[in-house]
């Protein structure tokens, strides 16, 4: 390919140029940190697991 047919190739345009505005915004709500998160779901296991063993389907 040519020098001068490369140089006036369009250019595709970035793919993430509208993503970026999207997480620039300040999104309004309950903030709640991963830590938290992580520690509420461990425990809502255990309290399954703890209800299984302590109260077994009788069926």
């Amino acid at each position: 390919m040519s020098r001068k047919r490369r140089d006036s190739a369009a250019t595709m345009p970035a793919s993430s140029a509208g993503l970026m505005r999207f997480f620039q915004d300040e999104a309004q709500g309950i903030k709640i940190s991963p830590e938290i998160v992580v520690a509420a779901s461990i425990i809502l296991m255990l309290a399954v697991i703890l209800a299984h063993t302590f109260y077994p389907i009788s069926v």
